[in-house]
């Protein structure tokens, strides 16, 4: 480099030569490409790291609303089997099936001796239920009305309770009856 003074001296003129004069921009300019391509390369991948960072998002969202509403139908379905596990469900429903409680139990011991004296299970006396009423005949005589079995009751899809076999001799018991199998305990995990 040389001033509006002279050429220079010394130091300065030994640097001078290390520095060449002159605009040099041929030398520059696949740096200033270099540096601009990694600059558009660099936001492109940070365009393209945002969106997939928001498409996770929002499929996060939705898995946790998906499992939001699975927790919650779990829940209802654990309240439905409580509810039917329940001991008064239980009993309603095997009355409604014809169970009657059993009597006392009978147990073997390790030795085979029998422990206890078993009884038979009595069922109740039925309850009275109201005779349907009778409907009138429009169709011709001698048949029954559309929606009615030939007998005149309603079909219910149905079969009527089971009644209790009647004692046949002084403490005889008929040879249908088989002993109930004992009942399986559950666990519920609770």
């Amino acid at each position: 480099m040389s001033t509006a003074k002279g050429p220079l001296k010394g130091r300065a003129a030994r640097l001078g030569r290390l520095m060449p004069s002159g605009p040099s921009s041929a030398a520059r300019t696949p740096f200033v490409l270099l540096v601009v391509v990694l600059l558009g390369g660099g936001l492109i991948s940070l365009l393209l790291l945002n969106s997939a960072l928001n498409q996770g998002s929002f499929q996060l969202n939705e898995l946790k609303d998906r499992t939001t509403e699975l927790t919650d139908e779990e829940q209802a379905l654990q309240r439905d089997v409580d509810d039917y596990a329940a001991p008064d469900a239980l009993e309603r429903r095997a009355r409604e099936l014809g169970m009657v409680p059993g009597g006392s139990p009978a147990f073997l011991g390790p030795d085979g001796k029998v422990l206890g004296e078993p009884s038979e299970a009595v069922a109740p006396k039925p309850s009275p239920t109201p005779s349907p009423k009778p409907t009138p005949n429009t169709g011709p005589a001698g048949s029954a009305p559309t929606g009615t079995t030939p007998t005149g009751s309603a079909p219910t899809g149905l079969d009527p309770a089971p009644t209790a076999p009647a004692s046949t001799s002084a403490g005889t018991t008929p040879t249908q009856t088989a002993p109930a199998p004992p009942p399986n305990p559950t666990n519920s995990g609770r």
